[in-house]
């Protein structure tokens, strides 16, 4: 007892780095919130205050104290609460998240904590194989990462790039027009597609995940009747050359979906859409505004979930 009392008064006066584990210190909600929604709005904005609270090591195995896995587990559980927020809420958070990490490097300039946590943000937001992966999230971060005087200099023209495309069709915006034509020789457009959703949808001929993405959705057993009753409509796009290949395989795409290719090579040639990795989904609402940009598909078919059994 005497010597737990010794560490505890150790640690509020912060004479030095703390050099033992901790768990994550998860926010505490004050009482007086109630509702789920303010909870969450709570959350979202307070979430890391006290993970950047006190003196702790940041070595090669933990992150200010906590352990590596427990500091991803709990980056992955602050997205997906920014999930349920409005997006102009969810992106002041993670703009607050850069913040904070920028005065904590600010306070020990020799400190990896910049490095490891911006690193952990990098692969959760943008990595094209993360299932938490929003370009709109990471937008307000990137940006801090971009002009922040703690980015490496090597580093710095990379995040600009990132920067630039994630400001590319951002969440809101209307999505680039584009023309196309299916097997049979048919043309039309991205705008003429009249559908309450459209999921746009680029893909390649023999892709096993674009093929596992048709047999997902294919699963829901609403797709189709939202297809039928003109709530969505599903633009399956090939952007690439080899059109001979698209049309030896384009039986294999259902038939209620839109399947056609780029004739005119407009979006990657003149870059209407950065499509970093094949597959790529978006979800545009019935003016063709973008709700989701390359979107993980349990996401999107989590808004169809929503939709058809609460009616939001």
């Amino acid at each position: 007892m005497c010597c737990v009392l010794l560490l505890a008064s150790c640690r509020g006066r912060n004479s030095a780095p703390e050099t033992v584990r901790r768990a994550f210190p998860l926010p505490e909600v004050p009482t007086m919130i109630s509702s789920m929604q303010e909870r969450q709005e709570y959350l979202g904005e307070h979430y890391w205050d006290r993970f950047f609270e006190g003196d702790w090591v940041t070595d090669s195995a933990a992150v200010l104290g906590v352990e590596d896995p427990e500091v991803e587990k709990n980056m992955s559980t602050f997205i997906l609460i920014l999930q349920g927020l409005p997006m102009d809420r969810a992106q002041a958070d993670m703009a607050r998240l850069f913040r904070q990490i920028e005065d904590k490097q600010a306070a020990d300039t020799s400190s990896l904590v910049y490095l490891r946590m911006t690193e952990l943000v990098s692969k959760y937001l943008y990595d094209p194989n993360s299932p938490l992966r929003s370009e709109d999230f990471y937008l307000p971060f990137v940006e801090g990462l971009a002009k922040s005087r703690f980015t490496d200099d090597a580093r710095r023209p990379g995040y600009e790039f990132e920067l630039r495309m994630c400001s590319l069709n951002p969440y809101g915006s209307k999505a680039p027009d584009f023309g196309f034509e299916d097997a049979a020789g048919r043309r039309s457009d991205l705008y003429s597609v009249e559908a309450d959703y459209t999921m746009l949808f680029f893909s390649n001929p023999g892709c096993h995940y674009c093929q596992e993405i048709i047999e997902t959705i294919g699963g829901r057993p609403y797709v189709d009747d939202l297809i039928a009753d003109g709530a969505l409509a599903i633009v399956n796009i090939y952007i690439d050359g080899e059109v001979d290949k698209w049309r030896e395989y384009v039986g294999m795409y259902p038939d209620n979906w839109v399947n056609a290719y780029d004739y005119a090579q407009r979006i990657n040639d003149e870059q209407l859409y950065f499509v970093r990795a094949i597959p790529s989904l978006y979800l545009l609402d019935s003016d063709k505004k973008i709700i989701f940009k390359d979107a993980p598909l349990e996401r999107v078919l989590q808004f169809f979930d929503n939709l058809v059994n609460y009616g939001r």
